[in-house]
């Protein structure tokens, strides 16, 4: 086993002990990053990183500074100065960004070393891994190339769970880190909106937007939060709100913990595996603490999708005109505005980019507003409610993060199903209420592995991740990777 394969706790008890060095990681990193034959990346920096390396390597190693050395990837709609970032489509082809994004600046203030930019479905919009401009994002499990990772954040999930990299920056607007983190075996985590700044990050749906991360341990996790959360006047939706310690040096008793399960989501799970290998849990935390079924209206939870896709799809529609190929985009000749425009957005844009504007064009015409758009912000305001209400109970809502392993490539599911609209996409409640939510490896079916979700009230970080730890050591997961399919348990 490679350094590389280790977590990042240990990769830097090894720099400290000089058993590696930083462009010894980096250059295993970009060999591993230029192998992968699952379309992870937009972009490899070879160049750039190596000669960071290099002077990481003239620095001695922070003893307090677990990040320092650490090879890593973000997802191409982080804004990386003179780096090109597409955001995975051809509208901004060619595109280097003037400055970094907040999270970039952190993450290299600790010494950390970019490697390379991510796939991700077009403009963060789609759940698959398949509408980029490069095209499908393979899942690193599955050898025969027929299964989804998951998305939108496919190319970061990819890079983490196929031991590229043991940490990837990705967004999540409605589960686009916790879903990719259950199909590929990792540790996904979205803290609360606003706990760390999204200024650099390409806007989508930016009152659902949050910055996220893959890890491979619930410990790395809190390393990296403790780097990337904290007020930015750049961005003013970012919280004034003190940050916690995140290093998790300490365990937490469950027994004075309350959890419940979610039992609509358990309820429309028809995968037996995933049911017994979350009853199995369920069942080990009740020899600790004891778990409560928590039921919500069944309607309310069929809600979740429809609502989501109204106001993501308004949103992004907003957002996004600026790419219009005079202000951002390729530039055609045209008589009018109007024709320069619709040639760089035709040529620009994937069907279902331009699918996704009409939506979000339709909901928000003056006439559509009410009944549609206005309609689905009450709708997630009840959804909000409903949840802060039971979080107001309990520590910890968990479910299945997912209900099966990643799906085949040309899989058709029933869009009407309440597996499809609850199991599929309940997670984007945690969005629509900003609330911190992780999600951690539970199981494996034939090779393929799955996740359980963990979500707490907002601004709950340091906790969650404490019950996500214990979690993790009642599993046994840790670490996991195509490399490391055992995790250590």
């Amino acid at each position: 086993m490679h350094f590389l394969d280790l977590t990042i706790r240990e990769i830097h008890e090894a720099l400290l002990a000089k058993k590696v060095t930083v462009s010894e990681l980096v250059l295993e990193a970009l060999k591993r990053a230029k192998n992968n034959n699952y379309n992870a990346f937009e972009t490899i920096l070879e160049e750039e990183a190596i000669k960071k390396a290099q002077e990481l390597d003239k620095l001695e190693v922070p003893a307090d500074n677990y990040l320092f050395g650490i090879p890593y990837v973000a997802k191409d709609n982080f804004s990386t100065k003179d780096i090109e970032t597409t955001a995975s489509s051809n509208i901004l082809k060619g595109y280097k960004p003037l400055f970094n994004a907040t999270v970039i600046e952190k993450l290299n203030e600790k010494g950390m070393v970019l490697i390379g930019k991510t796939t991700l479905d077009e403009l963060a919009m789609g759940g698959t891994g398949t509408s980029g401009h490069k095209g499908i994002t393979y899942n690193p499990y599955d050898n025969s190339h027929t299964r989804l990772v998951g998305g939108s954040s496919c190319g970061s999930a990819a890079a983490v769970s196929g031991a590229i990299v043991p940490f990837a920056l990705g967004s999540d607007t409605g589960d686009s880190v916790r879903k990719p983190a259950s199909f590929a075996g990792l540790v996904g985590f979205k803290p609360t909106w606003g706990r760390i700044s999204r200024w650099g990050l390409f806007p989508f749906a930016p009152s659902l937007d949050h910055v996220a991360y893959f890890t491979r341990s619930v410990d790395d996790a809190g390393l990296i939060l403790n780097c990337l959360s904290g007020r930015d006047e750049k961005d003013f939706t970012s919280s004034l709100k003190p940050v916690n310690n995140y290093d998790l040096n300490h365990t937490v008793n469950l027994k004075n913990i309350k959890i419940g399960e979610i039992c609509g989501v358990i309820d429309s799970i028809t995968d037996k595996n995933v049911l017994n290998d979350f009853n199995n849990l369920v069942e080990k935390l009740n020899k600790e603490t004891k778990v409560e079924k928590v039921n919500f209206d069944t309607k309310l939870l069929e809600s979740i999708y429809p609502a989501y896709v109204v106001i993501s799809c308004a949103e992004a529609t907003s957002n996004n005109a600026n790419l219009d190929g005079i202000k951002f985009g390729p530039y055609y000749d045209g008589k009018t505005y109007q024709d320069v425009m619709m040639q760089a957005r035709t040529n620009g844009f994937s069907e279902l980019i331009k699918r996704r504007f009409v939506i979000g064009s339709y909901c928000l015409m003056r006439e559509n507003q009410e009944e549609l758009f206005l309609r689905a912000q009450r709708v997630r305001r009840l959804i909000v409610d409903a949840f802060n209400e039971k979080l107001d109970e309990y520590d910890v809502l968990i479910a299945p993060a997912a209900p099966s392993i990643a799906s085949l490539i040309n899989n058709s599911s029933d869009k009407l199903s309440s597996e499809y609209l609850i199991a599929d996409n309940y997670l984007a409640y945690a969005n629509f209420g900003g609330q911190p939510s992780i999600t951690i490896p539970l199981g494996f079916e034939n090779g393929m592995p799955f996740g359980v979700n963990l979500t707490s009230k907002i601004f709950n970080e340091e906790e969650l991740l404490y019950i996500a730890k214990e979690f993790e050591k009642i599993l046994g997961f840790k670490n996991l990777s195509i490399n490391n399919m055992k995790g250590g348990k």
